[in-house]
């Protein structure tokens, strides 16, 4: 059964970290964040109940780092009820398949992330020319080529619902990747926003590496729709979230979250589009 799950060929470690590697930060009660390298898991659900979802699966070679944090916070033994991905890029499933193969639980992504996760077509290349520094640098490195999942993932449902997370429901926000999705819970305006905007300048390693704060818009290297990217931006800060966690970076909540994300609205072209890049559109600025 499992023979038909692989990783693409040129999936391998990526050497990259930050000061918040292994941290983990309880945002609310039901949202723990926590960060593997340079990328963040999401778990919801109460740890008193041990229900509970896994929002994106790591970097490569995590999967044992991912089984300790759960039970540290769920209890030995302890699985969630699905993974729900943002989006399928590298640092996003990169021990996706060591997890199901434990948990034979149901994974779900956007129907237009579904060619990157069944083998059928590879990511654009990594962008290694865009305005950025050392990160966007070594992305050529970046595995782009699809996983396989096969039976294992599903399509989100096409009403907006999340499986196993009846508060939430996903928005589309594509731009980073075609079938991006961004998790928002209504009553208490909770934001999962993957890596529709970011609250560290993932180009820059020094950045990356001391997780300086501010927010910005998805990492440069990977992002190939820079039109859609900022009405994803435009669609998310809408919903006026009160505390948004996202795929890099610290967590961000109250007048700081709303300021930050207003001015990467406003600003969206000066602080997220890079003035150069195999994906820009020269006409953007």
């Amino acid at each position: 059964m499992d023979q038909e799950m692989n990783y693409g060929s040129d999936y391998k470690y990526i050497p990259t970290t930050s000061i918040g590697s292994g941290v983990g930060i309880e945002v609310l009660p039901d949202l723990y964040c926590f960060t593997i390298q340079i990328v963040n898991i999401h778990l919801v659900g109460d740890p008193q109940t041990g229900d509970f979802v896994l929002v994106d699966a790591g970097m490569p070679e995590s999967a044992e780092e991912i089984f300790a944090v759960i039970e540290e916070r769920f209890g030995t033994g302890s699985q969630p009820r699905a993974i729900i991905l943002t989006h399928g890029h590298f640092d996003h499933v990169g021990a996706i398949i060591e997890l199901v193969k434990r948990w034979d639980v149901p994974v779900y992504a956007h129907a237009l992330e579904m060619p990157y996760l069944t083998g059928q077509k590879s990511y654009p290349e990594p962008d290694s020319t865009v305005e950025g520094g050392a990160v966007a640098k070594m992305s050529p490195i970046f595995p782009n080529e699809p996983i396989d999942l096969g039976h294992h993932i599903q399509t989100l449902p096409a009403d907006g619902t999340v499986p196993y997370l009846p508060d939430f429901n996903y928005i589309h926000t594509p731009g980073h990747s075609p079938g991006h999705v961004s998790l928002f819970r209504e009553k208490d305006r909770a934001l999962i926003a993957g890596d529709a905007f970011v609250t560290v300048k993932q180009e820059y390693l020094y950045k990356v590496i001391t997780q300086e704060q501010e927010i910005s818009g998805p990492p440069r290297y990977l992002t190939t729709d820079w039109k859609a990217a900022k009405e994803s931006v435009i669609k998310l800060e809408k919903l006026k979230p009160s505390t948004a966690v996202t795929g890099h970076g610290l967590p961000m909540s109250g007048e700081f979250l709303s300021e930050n994300l207003n001015k990467l609205v406003n600003d969206f072209d000066q602080i997220a589009v890079p003035d150069y890049g195999r994906y820009v559109d020269k006409d953007f600025h």
